[in-house]
């Protein structure tokens, strides 16, 4: 019966462990791009497209493939034609996971057990919309009523913080912590750069006109991060590359981007190289966990990127090598100030045995120090999540892995949580059946809680 109490539970270990262990869990989603002030206005949400469709690039992707015109996805079309058109599409996404994400949300926020399609839009648009309108509905309680102990935003070097300070002061049932992104300083090459070093000597008080001056500023945006609860960076290395560079020579790059002079590829790779390996010794110093998401191909239809701007579909998986400059890059962070706790991500699941093995060679110290990523983005779904589950078990040991994160903009994402818990149960359930673990539910399920809850809590130092 579709998304009944047992769905993807398919033997009786599976449903052992996720009734009485994985589902008491609460979350700590330690990795995902809601917006602070969102969370903290509390603002109720206009209707379901506000609430579903706005920036998610997920389900835009769908609508695209089954032909929607682009004002009923990003366009000038009403929020119910939007919705409309959702709907007309859902029917036809059976096999993908937003057929079951999308009536989990329905289910698990909004109490409708009704199948979404064109027939049932009236009902479900009425009904839904109702319940925004009310107190429970608010983006808070959304949070508090999945469950929810812990957010980490991901956040720019040069952001005031003010959002998440006002909620430390304001909210007692969880907490929203900012995480360290300075993709745009590590970016020389991106248009913005000069006009970022602007936005971040205003922010840090001082003047940057030199590489050294610059590495100074994200020392103290660090510092500020830190005291603010920050606990963890995150790095969108879409390409990896390595290249050392002495002083003068990061000098020398800085100043001819800040004149505006066009740099080679190997200075880009240079400084890029260098500024990282400054950042991971920062982090280190904190006890911070560093997040490197790798191999995303991005921005790929011009036209779209000049109509729309990122993040609206457009992306896709790389696929080059990353073996040499990922050993490089870990490598010398050991030998100088020692490797922070590191999360590996990869949007190419290709790469995992790569990652799996670099991995094993830097594990020391912590429980799992380094980890292999959730099953990122493309990889969020039923085999995506088992491939990653299996191949950490297979090359590492998955008793400590950190689990599940939503990477989403939307405030309905957390059943997401439930569904990779249960992929987790059925993975293992699936191993008693074979013989490969011990029929023992007390071990198991106290496995299945770590991964769930226990382990991101004791690794990130919350």
């Amino acid at each position: 019966m579709f998304l009944n109490d047992d769905f993807l539970l398919t033997t009786p270990m599976a449903r052992t462990l996720f009734h009485n262990h994985a589902s008491k869990m609460p979350i700590i989603d330690y990795h995902c791009h809601l917006d602070p002030q969102e969370i903290y206005e509390n603002k109720p949400f206009v209707n379901l497209t506000e609430a579903w469709l706005s920036g998610d690039h997920y389900k835009w992707r769908l609508m695209r493939a089954n032909g929607v015109p682009e004002t009923h996805i990003t366009g000038d079309a009403s929020d119910y034609d939007k919705f409309l058109a959702w709907a007309r599409t859902v029917p036809k996404t059976i096999g993908n996971p937003l057929y079951s994400w999308t009536h989990l949300e329905l289910r698990r926020f909004f109490g409708v057990d009704e199948l979404l399609n064109e027939e049932s839009v009236p009902r479900i648009w009425e009904e839904v919309n109702r319940k925004l309108s009310t107190e429970s509905f608010k983006r808070r309680n959304i949070i508090k009523n999945a469950k929810v102990k812990m957010i980490c935003t991901t956040d720019d070097p040069v952001d005031s913080l003010s959002y998440h300070q006002r909620l430390a002061e304001e909210e007692q049932d969880f907490k929203v912590l900012p995480t360290f992104r300075p993709d745009k300083a590590l970016n020389i090459d991106a248009p913005g750069f000069k006009e970022w070093i602007g936005r971040l000597e205003n922010t840090s008080g001082q003047s940057i006109s030199s590489y050294v001056e610059l590495v100074h500023a994200l020392k103290n945006r660090v510092e500020f991060f830190h005291d603010n609860g920050c606990r963890l960076s995150d790095h969108a290395l879409d390409v990896l590359r390595n290249k050392a560079g002495d002083a003068e020579t990061l000098n020398s790059i800085f100043r001819k981007r800040i004149a505006d002079e066009e740099l080679s590829a190997d200075e880009i790779t240079i400084y890029r190289t260098e500024l990282l390996a400054q950042l991971i010794a920062f982090y280190r110093e904190k006890n911070w966990t560093m997040q490197l998401h790798m191999h995303a191909y991005r921005n790929n239809n011009t036209s779209m990127l000049k109509s729309l701007g990122p993040d609206t579909g457009y992306d896709a998986l790389n696929d080059l090598p990353i073996t040499e400059a990922l050993a490089k890059l870990l490598d010398r962070a050991e030998s100088e100030a020692g490797l922070p706790k590191t999360i590996l991500y990869s949007l190419n699941p290709k790469d995992y045995p790569v990652l799996l093995t670099l991995m094993g060679c830097f594990q020391r110290e912590t429980p799992g120090k380094l980890q292999l990523g959730s099953g990122w983005w493309f990889n969020d779904t039923r085999s995506g999540m088992r491939q990653q589950l299996s191949l950490f078990a297979e090359h590492s040991l998955l008793a400590n892995f950190v689990g599940m994160l939503t990477d989403s903009r939307s405030f309905l994402s957390y059943t997401r949580h439930e569904y990779f818990r249960r992929v987790l149960c059925e993975l293992i359930g699936e191993w008693v059946e074979r013989g490969e673990a011990p029929e023992d539910p007390v071990l198991l399920g106290q496995m299945v809680e770590d991964i769930s809850y226990n382990n991101a809590a004791r690794y990130f130092g919350f």
